[in-house]
């Protein structure tokens, strides 16, 4: 496993990112990938956040925002709208399918919109998209499944 020194050409932004995680006591994926990501609306089915995106999200050449990390927003925005649609819990994905149609980059302001397709007994299916904030240009889309296990008696 490597290593976190905060060296290199991100160093500060990667100090301040620990020293978030070690202030706040939270995972280390919450400290480096959603810190700063901002619920703008919350109404039945669909949420909508906003997020500018950090340096130490991008690639180190092109300054654009890594797959790993859309796919990560796309996750976590997707995963939460469905308590907006009425789920009273988010479930397991079963799958997750991510297109990237362009790239956001270094300090770029984007927004995350997702919508509730579906919500049956034991799963659930939404959309995302992901859309520059001052263009609206769709950078990315996301579906996701989720299995909305029972929870067990045992």
């Amino acid at each position: 496993m490597a290593k976190l020194t905060g060296r290199g050409s991100n160093g500060g932004a990667t100090n301040e990112a620990l020293r978030e995680w070690r202030h706040h006591g939270s995972k280390l994926y919450d400290a480096f990938t959603v810190s700063g990501l901002r619920v703008d609306a919350i109404q039945p089915g669909r949420v909508l956040c906003s997020f500018t995106i950090p340096p130490r999200l991008t690639n180190a050449s092109s300054k654009r925002m890594h797959g790993g990390a859309v796919a990560s927003l796309v996750d976590l925005v997707g995963s939460a709208v469905f308590f907006a649609g009425g789920s009273p819990k988010t479930g397991v994905t079963v799958e997750i399918t991510v297109s990237y149609l362009d790239a956001a980059h270094a300090n770029e302001e984007i927004e995350i919109e997702a919508r509730v397709l579906g919500i049956g007994e034991t799963t659930g299916c939404v959309t995302v998209e992901v859309r520059r904030k001052g263009t609206g240009e769709v950078l990315a889309h996301g579906r996701i499944t989720k299995y909305l296990a029972v929870s067990s008696k045992l």
